[in-house]
């Protein structure tokens, strides 16, 4: 009787243990649309503060060009999955803890401001690109910055989990620049520190630098300047080896460039009065991002860097 219950525990601990290590790779395996037709939810990883891309307007509301994208292109993919309905939930993204949010399924696609580059892409994967970026510098309009060798000895910030100072230091007008990195938790931190005067420059998108200065209590008092550092393709960031669910994305997203929606909505975001301030960014599009929309690809950074 004792050798019988043994032999059951034994059985059941070793079938538990199975499906313990079963479980995860059933889930890992799921697809994006599969776990949207099945649950009717969908989660998107958003910005707090990256500019016009991606932004809080407080109350859990999140806004911005990659925002609207993002929704447009989920409300397209309901229709194609006959759902009734779709619920889309906002979940805050860090620089720092994108990638590993949307790996472990928090989030199901990041709609932000992260650069697509050769590294990242071992881990994730990018829809075709939908913004090109160019690095820049903000400064305060009185500080008598205006290039890259004028940073020497001076206290540089840069956001946390991204590639702003890495490229900075790399450009050849830097080389012999000694500066002194300071580090900002997210976008509006590292703004801060230059608003506070604790940083004489922030290197970062100059999108998400115009977004910030025209989201401050002065616009006037602040300046984007100096040389372009990198140009960068931005893109929306899904979970890799799934590819339906980049299949439905990028069909999306090619429509939209090919029938105009890109641009109506880039006029909306970087040219007209957005909330919550009624500002304007006054960020003309780019000859790049118009060949990117032209030519739609998910290429990484290194390849716009060896043009």
């Amino acid at each position: 009787m004792k050798q019988l219950s043994w032999s059951s525990a034994l059985g059941s601990i070793t079938l538990l243990a199975s499906s313990l290590l079963i479980s995860p790779v059933a889930i890992a395996q799921q697809s994006t649309l599969d776990k949207m037709k099945s649950t009717g939810v969908v989660t998107m990883g958003v910005r707090e503060s990256s500019g016009a891309l991606s932004y809080t307007l407080g109350d859990g509301k999140y806004a911005g060009f990659h925002v609207e994208i993002c929704n447009t292109v989920l409300r397209d993919i309901q229709k194609q999955l006959n759902l009734k309905t779709l619920d889309i939930k906002y979940t805050p993204v860090t620089s720092q803890n994108r990638i590993p949010l949307l790996q472990n399924g928090t989030v199901d696609i990041e709609c932000g401001s992260t650069t697509n580059n050769a590294t990242r892409q071992k881990d994730v994967a990018f829809a075709v690109t939908t913004y090109v970026e160019e690095i820049r510098i903000a400064v305060k309009a009185n500080s008598g910055i205006t290039s890259l060798n004028q940073l020497n000895g001076k206290k540089v910030a840069t956001t946390t989990g991204t590639t702003s100072v890495q490229l900075l230091r790399k450009h050849e007008k830097a080389t012999g620049v000694n500066f002194e990195e300071v580090f900002g938790k997210d976008h509006a931190d590292s703004f801060l520190l230059l608003e506070s005067g604790r940083a004489d420059a922030f290197v970062m998108d100059g999108s998400i630098l115009a977004g910030n200065i025209a989201n401050a209590k002065n616009p006037g008092d602040y300046r984007i300047v100096g040389e372009v550092i990198a140009v960068e393709p931005i893109a929306i960031m899904m979970r890799k080896d799934d590819p339906g669910f980049k299949k439905a994305v990028d069909d999306n997203l090619k429509r939209m460039m090919k029938d105009g929606t890109l641009t109506k909505l880039w006029d909306k975001w970087f040219l007209q009065p957005i909330p919550p301030k009624n500002a304007r960014v006054g960020l003309a599009l780019s000859e790049s991002t118009k060949q990117a929309w032209a030519n739609p690809n998910d290429k990484p950074a290194e390849d716009y860097q060896k043009k």
